[in-house]
C-alpha cells in the first residue's frame, strides 16, 4: 500500500523555517507534531497516512539519529553512516510512490512538523533547500529516499547494500547530473555495480570518477541507456570506466584527455535506428611552452559568470561550488569540463581535494550579508555565515589571493565595520594584505549602472604588484544598442523608437531572495528605472515582442535579454525553472568586471 503524505507549502512552510532557526533543539522537540493546520493533501492516489504511522516513524528516525549522537554533536563519520541507514529507513517505511517522493511540500512536512529537532541537528543552521525542499537534491530526507529508490535492487540479498559503493559526495558527483544520468535508476545501478569491481590502484578515486562521469555526459545525448540491457550497458561502461582510469595513470607531467572514440562506443551501445556518426576529436595535449595561465577554485560560483571573466583573464578554476543544484547544472551546460561540486560551503573539506591546496586565487561572489549590528532574520544570520565559512576557507586552502564580491555597503558603511575588522584580522593573521574598493560594471563595458564592494587579498610577496583596474575609456552600451537586434528580430513595428528610449544604460538587476519573490525586474524604485527605458519591469516576458505587439507597447524582458544586460555571452545556457534562472542571473558578477580584476590580479602575481 502506498500513502499521501501531509503537505506543508511554501506559504506557511517559510515562516516557520525563519522562526525555527532561531530556537534550540529542546525548543523544536517541544514543536514536533504529526498535523498542523496548514497542511493539505491531494486528492486522490492513495490512503492518508495514518497519526500513528507518522508517530511510528518518527520514533525510528529518532532512534537512529540517538545513536549517531542525537541531540549532542556528533561527527562527520557517524553522521554519514546516519544518512546511510535513514536512507534505508525512509524507503522502507514510508510506503511513498516517486510521484509522492517528488513533491517538496512533502519533505518540509516532515523536516519542519514531524522531525524539526532532528532536520536542525543533521544540518544546524541549514540553509532553506535542507529544509523546505526546494530542491530535493539537497534536503535533509528527500536527498535519501531518492538515493535509495535510485540504487535499490529488490533481486539482491541486500537490496541497498549499493549505498555504501561511494560516499556522499562522489554520489553527489552522479546525482548533480541528474539530467543527464542521475535521474536514471538503471544507469545509476550500472555505474555502482562498474564501480564496485574497478581496481583503483595508484589513481585518484574522486578523480577518476569524475572523468568517468564527463566521458558519459558526452555519450549521454545519443544513446537511450534506459534501452540498453543490463549485461551490456554493465560492459560499455566498464570500458569507459578503464579508459578513466588508464588516463588517470597516463597523466605525468602532460595533461592529456585520453577520450575514446566515441562514435564505435555509441554505435556500440546506441538503440537500432540511431546515428553512429558521432566520433568527438581529441582535445590537444597541454603544450608546455604556452603562456602561463592560473589556477583557482571557485566559491559560491552561481551561474558560472564571475568564473567565466576569470577565465578571459587567465585563471582555469580546478573546482567551483555551489550549493544550489540548478546553479551547478548551469555550469555543466556550458563548461562541461569544469568540477563542479554541489554542497554548502561550510561542508567542502580541503583536504579531501589536495589538488585546491596553495592555488593562485580564491574568488567567489558571496550572498548579499546583513550587517551583525542590525537585528536580523534567520536568513542573515546564514548569509554572515557564509561569510565566516568563505574566509576560512581561504585561509585553509592558502591561495597566492582571494578575490571576494558583496554589497558596495560591506566596503564603505560604517554598519560594517565590524565585519571588515575581523575578515582583516583574520587575513593580516595568515600574511595576507587586505584592500577593499567599490567598482561600477558600468565602468567596464556593461549596460548597467551595477556597483559591487571587492575585498582583494594577497600574500605580501605579491601585494606590492596588484593596482586596483582603471574604468575603460569608451562609454557603456545602451539598453538599446544591446537589445535592439532581439526586440527588432520579430517584426515589432516599434522597435526602432523604443532603440531610442532606451537610449541609457540599466538600473541593477535585482535577482532577489532565495526565499521570496518571482520572477520580476526588482522592488517599485527598480521597475520605476525601467519603465523610464519603456520596459514593463512586473515579470519576465516568454519571447520577446513581435508584429501584433503594440508600437507603443512596454516590452518585458525575456530571460536571454536578461543575461545580455549582465552581459553574459550569447548562448549562455541556463537550467532551472524561470524564476531559478532569474536569479542566477541577477545574482551574477558581470564578466567583464570580473575579468578586469582578475587582471589586475594576474599582473601581480605575474609580478
Amino acid at each position: 500500500m502506498s500513502f499521501l503524505y501531509p503537505r506543508l507549502l511554501s506559504a506557511q512552510a517559510k515562516p516557520l523555517f525563519e522562526a525555527y532557526g532561531r530556537l534550540e533543539l529542546p525548543e523544536l522537540t517541544g514543536r514536533v507534531a504529526d498535523a498542523h493546520d496548514a497542511a493539505v493533501y491531494v486528492a486522490t492516489g492513495g490512503d492518508r497516512v495514518p497519526p500513528a504511522r507518522l508517530r511510528e516513524l518518527r520514533d525510528l528516525i529518532v532512534g537512529l539519529a540517538e545513536k549517531a549522537g542525537f541531540p549532542g554533536e556528533s561527527d562527520r563519520t557517524r553522521r554519514a553512516q546516519f544518512d546511510l541507514k535513514l536512507a534505508v529507513l525512509l524507503h522502507r517505511e514510508m510506503d511513498l510512490v516517486p510521484a509522492e517522493a517528488a513533491a517538496p511540500d512533502v519533505w518540509a512536512f516532515l523536516a519542519l512538523v514531524l522531525l524539526p529537532d532532528v532536520a536542525f541537528w543533521r544540518y544546524p543552521k541549514p540553509p532553506g533547500d535542507r529544509v523546505l525542499g526546494t530542491d530535493l537534491t539537497r534536503h535533509a530526507m528527500g536527498r535519501l529516499w531518492w538515493r535509495a529508490q535510485l540504487v535499490h535492487s529488490v533481486d539482491r540479498p541486500e537490496p541497498y547494500d549499493a549505498l555504501d559503493i561511494l560516499g556522499e559526495a562522489a554520489f553527489d558527483q552522479i546525482y548533480a547530473r541528474r539530467v543527464a544520468l542521475g535521474g536514471s535508476a538503471h544507469l545509476v545501478r550500472s555505474i555502482l555495480r562498474v564501480w564496485s569491481r574497478l581496481d583503483l590502484t595508484a589513481v585518484n578515486e574522486r578523480e577518476t570518477l569524475r572523468d568517468f562521469l564527463k566521458r558519459l555526459l558526452r555519450l549521454a545525448p545519443f544513446v537511450l541507456f534506459d534501452g540498453v540491457e543490463e549485461k551490456a550497458l554493465d560492459e560499455e561502461l566498464h570500458r569507459v570506466a578503464m579508459e578513466s582510469v588508464e588516463a588517470q595513470r597516463g597523466v605525468d607531467g602532460v595533461q592529456v584527455d585520453g577520450a575514446a572514440d566515441w562514435g564505435s562506443r555509441a554505435a556500440a551501445v546506441a538503440p537500432s535506428g540511431a546515428s553512429p556518426n558521432l566520433s568527438l576529436p581529441r582535445q590537444n595535449r597541454r603544450v608546455q611552452d604556452a603562456p602561463r595561465r592560473f589556477t583557482s577554485v571557485e566559491i559560491c560560483a552561481g551561474a558560472g559568470a564571475q568564473a567565466l571573466g576569470l577565465e578571459r583573464a587567465g585563471f582555469d578554476p580546478v573546482v567551483l561550488i555551489d550549493s544550489k543544484a540548478d546553479a551547478c547544472f548551469t555550469i555543466d551546460l556550458n563548461r562541461p569540463a569544469w568540477d563542479v561540486i554541489c554542497m554548502d560551503l561550510s561542508d567542502f573539506r580541503p583536504a579531501d581535494r589536495p589538488e585546491v591546496l596553495g592555488v593562485d586565487l580564491v574568488s567567489g561572489g558571496l550572498p548579499r550579508v546583513k550587517s551583525s549590528a542590525m537585528p536580523g532574520r534567520a536568513e542573515d544570520n546564514e548569509q554572515r555565515n557564509v561569510l565566516q565559512a568563505a574566509v576560512d576557507l581561504a585561509l585553509r586552502i592558502r591561495p597566492k589571493a582571494v578575490l571576494l564580491e558583496n554589497l558596495p555597503e560591506l566596503v564603505e558603511s560604517e554598519k560594517f565595520a565590524g565585519e571588515r575588522k575581523w575578515i582583516e584580522t583574520e587575513l593580516r593573521s595568515m600574511g595576507y594584505q587586505p584592500r577593499w574598493r567599490v567598482l561600477n560594471a558600468a565602468d567596464f563595458g556593461v549596460p548597467q549602472n551595477r556597483s559591487s564592494g571587492f575585498l582583494v587579498a594577497l600574500r605580501h610577496e605579491y601585494s606590492a604588484g596588484f593596482v586596483w583596474p582603471q574604468p575603460d575609456d569608451g562609454v557603456p552600451p545602451t539598453v538599446g544598442d544591446v537589445l535592439g537586434p532581439s526586440m527588432s528580430r520579430d517584426g515589432w513595428p516599434g522597435a526602432a523608437q523604443w532603440i531610442k528610449e532606451a537610449g541609457r544604460i540599466a538600473p541593477a538587476l535585482v535577482g532577489g531572495s532565495e526565499l521570496r519573490g518571482g520572477a520580476d525586474l526588482g522592488p517599485t524604485g527598480s521597475k520605476k528605472a525601467w519603465a523610464a527605458l519603456r520596459v514593463n519591469g512586473t515579470s519576465l516576458g516568454d519571447s520577446a515582442p513581435d508584429a501584433e505587439f503594440p508600437e507603443d507597447g512596454a516590452p518585458r524582458l525575456t530571460l536571454e535579454q536578461a543575461a545580455l544586460i549582465q552581459a553574459f555571452p550569447e548562448g549562455w545556457r541556463f537550467s532551472g525553472g524561470k524564476t531559478s534562472q532569474y536569479r542566477q542571473i541577477g545574482h551574477a558578477m558581470p564578466p567583464p568586471l570580473a575579468a578586469a580584476i582578475g587582471r589586475a590580479i594576474a599582473v601581480a602575481l605575474h609580478d
